[in-house]
C-alpha cells in the first residue's frame, strides 16, 4: 500500500482530472477502502482544498474552486507546457510580462530536477517584430472586464480613443455594444461586437477601450457573418465583405521564377509562364498598397489589369521620381489617384472597387498601411 503522502497526491490528481468522482470508483482506483478515501478527503480539506461531497445513488466527491489558490498538481507535459507559455507571454500584448516572469520563477522552484532541466534547456527568447510601430500593451484589468462581458453575454459601455489629426470639438459619447468575441490579431487584442448605435458589427482595439461600469443587461448572441470568427476578422482586415476576397485584386506578369514568387505572395495565385517568368493574381485593401507590395520583388512587372492597378503603379512612379529628385509633392499634384480607384477619368471604374467605408472598417486598419496586416 502506498504511503499516506503518496496516496493523497494520487487522490488530488484524480480529483483534478474530472469533475465528479463516485466514492467507490476512487477507492477502486487507489486500491483502498471507501473509509480510507473519506479520511484522505478530510486531510485534503485541512490543507485548503475545497472538496465537496456529492449526493446521489453512488455518492462521490468534487473539487470546487476556493477563495484561495491551493497547491496545484501538474503532470510532466503540463508543467513544461506551462513554462513555455509563460515565456511567450511577453509578446501577447496583454501587459502581463512581469507577472509571467514571476509566475515562471515560482513554477520552476517547485519542479522536480528532471523537469527543471528540461525547462532550463527550453529557453524561449520572445522577440517582437521591428521596423514598425510597437504593439500597444493592454491592461490586464481591461482584458478581464471584456472577457467577463463576453462570457456573461452582457452589454458593454466604454469610451473609445481614436487618434485623429485634429481634436474633435465634442467628446464622443460612449459606445454601446454587445460583445461576442475577444481575439488577438498581429500581436494586438480586439473586441468583436455588435454596435447597438450603428446596428452593425464592429471590431475595436482593446488598448483603446476604457470600460464604463456597470455592465448592461444580458443579450441573446447573434451569429457572425459566415459563422466563423477567424474568417470574419480576416475579412474585416482585408476590407472585404465576402470570404477570401480583397476589395482590390489585380493581375500582372513578373520576370521571376514562379517558385520564388510563390514563397512571398501570401494568398496570391502564381502561374508559371517560363523558367524566369510567372503570372501573379493578388489582392490588397487598396490599389497603391497592392502596387507597392508587388514592387518589392525588384523585377520587371507587366500589368495585365485592371486599369486601376496600372494607375497606381504610375502614381507611385511619379512619387518615387519626385523623392529621388528631392522634390516635394502636394495635395494638388496632377495625377494623384484615389487609394482604391484611379484618376478622375476612371472614377466610374473605381466605383466598382470602392474604398472600405471608414465606419465599416475594423478599428486599427489604418495602423497597417503598406501591406496586408
Amino acid at each position: 500500500m502506498p504511503t499516506t503522502s503518496a496516496r493523497l497526491l494520487a487522490l488530488l490528481s484524480l480529483l483534478q482530472a474530472r469533475r465528479d468522482w463516485p466514492g467507490a470508483l476512487l477507492a477502486a482506483r487507489l486500491e483502498v477502502s471507501p473509509r480510507t478515501v473519506r479520511r484522505d478527503v478530510d486531510r485534503l480539506r485541512e490543507l485548503g482544498y475545497p472538496i465537496r461531497a456529492t449526493k446521489g445513488p453512488d455518492g462521490g466527491y468534487r473539487l470546487d474552486a476556493g477563495a484561495e489558490l491551493p497547491p496545484l498538481l501538474f503532470d510532466d507535459e503540463q508543467a513544461v507546457a506551462l513554462a513555455v507559455a509563460l515565456q511567450l507571454a511577453v509578446t501577447s500584448g496583454a501587459g502581463i510580462g512581469e507577472a509571467a516572469a514571476r509566475a515562471l520563477s515560482t513554477v520552476r522552484q517547485v519542479l522536480p530536477a528532471r523537469l527543471r532541466h528540461q525547462v532550463d534547456a527550453l529557453r524561449v527568447t520572445a522577440v517582437e517584430r521591428r521596423g514598425g510601430p510597437s504593439n500597444p500593451r493592454v491592461e490586464p484589468a481591461v482584458l478581464v472586464t471584456l472577457g467577463a462581458a463576453v462570457h456573461a453575454r452582457e452589454e458593454l459601455r466604454f469610451d473609445y480613443a481614436v487618434p485623429s489629426r485634429s481634436a474633435p470639438a465634442d467628446v464622443p459619447p460612449p459606445r454601446r455594444v454587445q460583445p461576442h468575441h475577444l481575439v488577438t490579431w498581429g500581436g494586438r487584442w480586439y473586441l468583436v461586437a455588435w454596435d447597438l448605435d450603428r446596428d452593425d458589427w464592429r471590431t475595436f482595439r482593446a488598448d483603446r477601450i476604457t470600460p464604463r461600469p456597470p455592465a448592461g443587461p444580458r443579450f441573446t448572441p447573434r451569429e457572425l457573418p459566415g459563422g466563423d470568427v477567424a474568417a470574419f476578422v480576416a475579412q474585416r482586415f482585408q476590407g472585404s465583405a465576402g470570404p477570401d476576397r480583397w476589395p482590390c485584386r489585380g493581375e500582372m506578369i513578373i520576370e521571376l521564377p514562379a517558385a520564388f514568387v510563390s514563397r512571398f505572395s501570401q494568398d496570391g495565385i502564381v502561374e508559371e509562364l517560363g523558367p524566369d517568368r510567372c503570372r501573379l493574381v493578388a489582392g490588397s485593401w487598396s490599389w497603391p498598397s497592392l502596387a507597392a507590395t508587388v514592387g518589392r520583388f525588384d523585377a520587371d512587372i507587366e500589368v495585365l489589369g485592371p486599369p486601376e492597378l496600372a494607375d497606381a503603379f504610375a502614381m507611385l512612379a511619379r512619387r518615387y521620381a519626385r523623392a529621388a529628385a528631392g522634390q516635394r509633392g502636394g495635395a494638388s499634384t496632377p495625377g494623384r489617384i484615389d487609394p482604391t480607384g484611379g484618376s478622375a477619368a476612371r472614377a466610374s471604374a473605381a466605383s466598382r472597387q470602392p474604398l472600405l467605408p471608414a465606419e465599416a472598417a475594423p478599428d486599427g486598419l489604418a495602423d497597417n498601411l503598406g501591406s496586408p496586416p
